[in-house]
């Protein structure tokens, strides 16, 4: 598995898995396949695949810790600017076939319903992560200042589950709602538990070496 991540063809062919539900989107446009209210699909489709590009970006930390295998970090990045062009195609989908490009009428619609400002919020925050990922920004930020902004994502995420979840509220339907909160839930607390699990496991040994030396 570690041969086959770090094989040259492994970054194409993620590529290329990321972009099949944009073409499968495309293609049930052409061939009349997104039921009786195609626009409405597009919206709802663009929007569900940023949420599950989210979940899997932030899977490859606890899946490279937990599998042991460092190489998954290299697809980070890609993911994530993934998720910018999912929540790029969503606004766009919302934009075009829901307010016809009416820039007056979309941002007083930004300002009236909660659900599309959160959203909107959000992918101010993506966009800001996707300007900073590359290895400039991060020279010029400095490693714990990119970190930290990076940390967002977190932010993100609950964003994202508040778009998701005002947007169903009307209808009354939780049951996809509850079945990403629950994903991200998982994958957040992992990291949190993560983090503190490092900063006892580094107090311990630094107490230790005090220990050892004498030290008060």
């Amino acid at each position: 598995m570690r041969k086959l991540l770090l094989h040259p063809a492994a970054k194409p062919v993620v590529f290329v898995l990321c972009l099949l539900p944009l073409a499968w989107l495309v293609y049930a446009a052409f061939a009349d396949q997104l039921g009786a209210n195609p626009a409405e699909a597009l919206v709802r489709a663009t929007g569900d695949w940023t949420l599950r590009a989210l979940c899997v970006v932030l899977a490859v930390t606890p899946l490279r810790v937990i599998t042991s295998t460092p190489q998954l970090a290299r697809f980070r990045r890609m993911l994530g600017l993934f998720v910018f062009f999912y929540g790029v195609l969503h606004l766009l989908s919302y934009s075009w076939f829901d307010m016809g490009f009416d820039v007056p009428d979309i941002l007083r619609d930004i300002a009236k319903r909660p659900f599309i400002l959160v959203g909107t919020l959000a992918l101010v925050l993506l966009a800001v992560l996707a300007a900073t990922s590359f290895n400039r920004a991060i020279k010029a930020l400095g490693g714990k200042r990119w970190q930290a902004l990076h940390r967002t994502v977190y932010a993100v995420a609950g964003l994202a589950i508040l778009h998701f979840f005002w947007m169903r509220a009307g209808k009354n339907n939780f049951g996809e709602v509850a079945v990403y909160a629950g994903i991200l839930g998982v994958l957040l607390g992992w990291r949190l538990w993560h983090r503190l699990r490092k900063r006892a496991t580094t107090s311990a040994g630094a107490a230790a070496r005090r220990s050892a030396v004498g030290a008060p």
